[in-house]
Formats: C-alpha cells, sequence, structure tokens
C-alpha cells in the first residue's frame, strides 16, 4: 500500500471503555474516520434523565464526523447507509449490540474489536469485573476480527496488564482503556501493511464473564475474606458490593484482609472497631477491614465519618438478604 493511503474507518462503540479508541483512530494519520455509531441516548440515574452514550459525547467534538444512533445495526436503512459508505475497516469497541453478518462481510478489511481481557479467556460483557472479582494479578486487552460469534473471532495483538494488589475496577478499567487505544493503533497499522496476524483461539480453554446481575453484588459473608475484599474492589465504583444494615442496604468500599482474633463470631459480625481507620468484619476465613461505605440516599463516605453518624457497635451484625 501507499504511504499517503488512508484506511477509511467506521468506529462502532458506547461506554467510556471505547472513548480512547475512538480518540486514537481520530488522531491516527493513516486513518480516515468517516463515521460513529453508538447506542440511543437512554434514560439514567436515579432521576432517569435522558443521556447520551460517552462515546457520542466525544465523537460530537469532533467536526465533520456524522454520528448514528440506531436502535438496530441490522436495520436495512442504517445497512444501507453504512453500503452508501463503503468503510475499508469497522472497528468495534463494547459497542453494546451484536454485529449481524450482513455488516461483518461489508468492510473488505474486516471488522476488528478491542476486547478488555486475554482472551479467550473472560469472553462476555464484565471482562474488567471478572477478573478483578475472581483474584487474578494480570489481565490485558485483544485485539481480533469479530466473526459470528461472542468474542471467538481469530485474535490479532494481546498486550497483559498487571492487577494490583488494592486496585479497584475503576483504576483498572481506565488503564485498560488507554492500552486498548494504543494496540488498536498499533493493530491498524498492520492491518495497514499487511502484516497483521490471525490467531485462532483454543475454544477449549475459553472462560466467560456474563453481564453483571443486580445481585452480584450481595456480600455472602460466609465467604472467605479474600474472596469478599475481591469482590468489593472488582465492584468499585459500579455497581458496589453491598450488605445490609438497620434493614437498610449499605455499599461498602476499600476493603484491606486482616488478621484478627473472632472469638466466637459468627460471619457478617463486627469483630472490631478500629478508630481511625474502619471497621472489621468476621468471615468464614480472615476479617475484612471496610474503610469506605455508602448508606442508602447517602453520599459515598469514609468508615469513620459513618460510625459517627450511626453508632455501629462490636457484635452487631450485618444481614445477607436475597434480592
Amino acid at each position: 500500500m501507499k504511504a499517503a493511503y488512508k484506511i477509511r474507518t467506521v468506529f462502532m462503540g458506547s461506554p467510556d471503555f471505547a472513548v480512547e479508541s475512538l480518540r486514537t483512530l481520530h488522531q491516527c494519520s493513516f486513518v480516515e474516520l468517516l463515521g460513529v455509531v453508538t447506542q440511543p441516548d437512554r434514560p439514567k440515574g436515579r432521576g432517569l434523565r435522558i443521556q447520551p452514550p460517552p462515546v457520542k459525547v466525544f465523537a460530537e467534538q469532533i467536526e465533520g464526523i456524522p454520528v448514528w444512533q440506531p436502535e438496530r445495526v441490522a436495520a436495512p436503512d442504517f445497512m444501507e447507509q453504512m453500503r452508501l459508505l463503503k468503510p475499508d475497516l469497522i472497528v468495534v469497541v463494547a459497542f453494546g449490540q451484536k454485529i449481524p453478518q450482513s455488516l461483518l462481510d461489508l468492510p473488505h478489511l474486516g471488522c476488528i474489536n478491542v476486547h478488555g481481557s486475554l482472551l479467550p479467556e473472560y469472553r462476555g460483557a464484565a471482562p474488567i469485573h471478572r477478573a478483578i472479582i475472581d483474584g487474578r494479578t494480570v489481565t490485558g486487552v485483544t485485539t481480533m476480527y469479530l466473526d459470528s460469534g461472542w468474542d471467538t473471532g481469530d485474535m490479532i495483538l494481546k498486550r497483559e496488564l498487571s492487577i494490583g494488589p488494592d486496585e479497584t475496577v475503576g483504576c483498572l478499567h481506565d488503564r485498560m482503556a488507554l492500552a486498548g487505544g494504543e494496540l488498536l493503533a498499533q493493530t491498524v497499522a498492520y492491518i495497514r501493511d499487511g502484516k497483521a496476524p490471525r490467531i485462532a483461539q483454543d475454544h477449549q480453554k475459553a472462560t466467560y464473564a456474563p453481564k453483571l446481575k443486580p445481585e452480584d453484588g450481595l456480600i455472602h459473608w460466609d465467604r472467605t475474606a479474600i474472596e469478599i475484599a475481591n469482590l468489593i474492589r472488582g465492584l468499585d465504583p459500579w455497581p458496589s458490593a453491598f450488605t445490609y444494615y438497620d434493614d437498610k442496604q449499605l455499599r461498602l468500599y476499600c476493603p484491606e484482609v486482616i488478621t484478627l482474633e473472632k472469638g466466637n463470631s459468627s460471619c457478617g459480625s463486627i469483630v472490631k472497631i478500629i478508630k481511625g481507620q474502619g471497621f472489621a468484619v468476621s468471615t468464614d476465613a480472615g476479617c475484612v477491614l471496610i474503610k469506605e461505605v455508602q448508606p442508602a440516599g447517602k453520599r459515598r463516605m469514609s468508615a469513620e465519618a459513618f460510625l459517627q453518624g450511626y453508632h455501629l457497635k462490636q457484635g452487631e451484625r450485618f444481614e445477607c438478604k436475597t434480592l
């Protein structure tokens, strides 16, 4: 290919994770960004106000770039629009809809994806959350060619990232989004030069990261302190791990696994109030020191501030209700 050649590219993505990849494409000198496809505006938050996806917010800052928000990318009118564009390449990052075969077949250079795991591990919607919840110390990002399956296509490039012992999903998400953008730029350059590999996934080694459900955040205190701490980190800041105190939901953050004499304390009981730090809770193995909380209807606060207002006492026990 000639050095002046630019890859005519359509970008498809929706959440914050996709923004860095879009930014990268916009800045690539060898990419002609034809337009951005994202999800329709949706009601969000406690007030259910209509809000645009983060990708739309960023895309509208790029002069001359059209933005489409189809309810269904398989709709005939949208497909006709894509055919008229004649893209060389389609880049899909956390878009939120299944890509139909007719769209996969459209660009002659293919449809590629940035996925937040080291495939074939953690296929699915919540790979970053699930890696921390499972106690992993290493994760990464993978670029791949999309096919008709869910995250089953041939891989192109991978990049490993370590997970810090106290790292939350929010922090890891941001680092992985940046790494994903960088890996995407390298991948598109390889595709431009005809050097992009196609590495088949070992489907026998595939694991899955299904979409999070509200009940996934409920803390079961009869698990180990390490498992509970990983769950809290893996859901911080969203959607948050929680328990019940005084018949109301209490979200928990900033856990630390500690060793304390529990005596006859049952799982979920307050073993000790540690001044200036928080409160320690008994589990099946070890204790978890909780340093930040968010009571129902309140802002996130230090556990010390919570203790001053709610007068939590040693020996009290958190509830584990079924949602």
